[in-house]
């Protein structure tokens, strides 16, 4: 098996990267010097050429403070290049995964959201997926849209980086605590991409919308808690309300995904994240 992956330097597009050396699975990542998302018609034109058997995007505009300001461009990245990379990749008879988030959701009331639930992004990176979602859809590709949310890993920037870092220079740290979702490891990600890649390449892949996080649910503060047990000297985390810690764009109070569907179809669990971080936590140990 053969994947094309757009995506080099972020967390999931690392740990597959990892992933495939280990397996031994032949994969390229292209990283947007060789595949800038922001022009669609190019990313469209490296899949009319390729001879990969699977195409993963692993890339996206993730900055969802500073899309309030360039929606153009968030919208170019989250949605019109993963339905023009579709559209090349139904020409090609190619299976087409992509990342998606919890944001595709208002963030209200308390039950985890399931996939087929109605959607109302509260903010421009939130919408510009969810088009990129129904573009995707629309050119009838043999595809996997995976929802996550929270994902942390030893590459790139998260939560996780930004409590280590933060905590080291504070005695105390004031952490939302009315913001509540399921921390997914990246490792884990790429491991249930490949699986599912795996399944298209031998037709055994369902299409459609998949929710893919980590367990047991718990609020920003509560993961910021966990994240420093254990620490010799471990900054004070004061629980705050969201509106006291005001951003550009608003984060979904309710981000849980239901899980069951890809259990079901794919026989995939819900990742503990307790066990991924104490790795997340190792590596990052061993980098200082």
């Amino acid at each position: 098996m053969r994947i094309l992956v757009f995506g080099k330097t972020g967390q999931v597009a690392r740990e597959l990267a990892d992933l495939c050396a280990i397996r031994g699975i032949e994969a390229a990542f292209l990283g947007r010097d060789k595949a800038d998302l922001s022009d669609p018609d190019a990313c469209a034109a490296i899949i009319n050429v390729t001879d990969a058997d699977v195409i993963i995007n692993a890339a996206a505009y993730t900055a969802v403070d500073k899309a309030e300001s360039e929606p153009e461009l968030a919208w170019l990245v989250n949605a019109g290049a993963p339905g023009a990379m579709a559209r090349a990749a139904k020409a090609r008879d190619i299976p087409f995964l992509h990342i998606s988030t919890d944001y595709v959701f208002d963030g209200t009331g308390t039950v985890p959201w399931l996939e087929d639930d109605e959607t109302g992004p509260k903010g421009v990176y939130g919408q510009t997926k969810l088009d990129g979602e129904k573009c995707i859809v629309a050119t009838n590709v043999a595809h996997l849209i995976l929802r996550t949310a929270w994902v942390f890993s030893a590459h790139g920037s998260n939560f996780v980086k930004t409590m280590l870092r933060v905590g080291a220079e504070r005695d105390e740290l004031s952490v939302v605590d009315d913001q509540r979702g399921g921390p997914t490891p990246a490792a884990a990600i790429a491991a249930a991409l490949l699986e599912i890649a795996a399944a298209f390449h031998t037709g055994r892949g369902i299409s459609g919308v998949y929710h893919f996080a980590g367990t047991p649910a718990l609020s920003w503060a509560g993961f910021a808690e966990a994240i420093f047990e254990g620490s010799a000297n471990p900054p004070k985390i004061n629980r705050i309300r969201s509106d006291q810690y005001p951003t550009p764009a608003v984060r979904p109070a309710n981000s849980v995904l239901n899980c069951a569907k890809i259990k079901r179809i794919y026989g995939i669990e819900q990742p503990d994240w307790r066990i991924a971080l104490k790795d997340v936590l190792t590596k990052l140990e061993g980098q200082t």
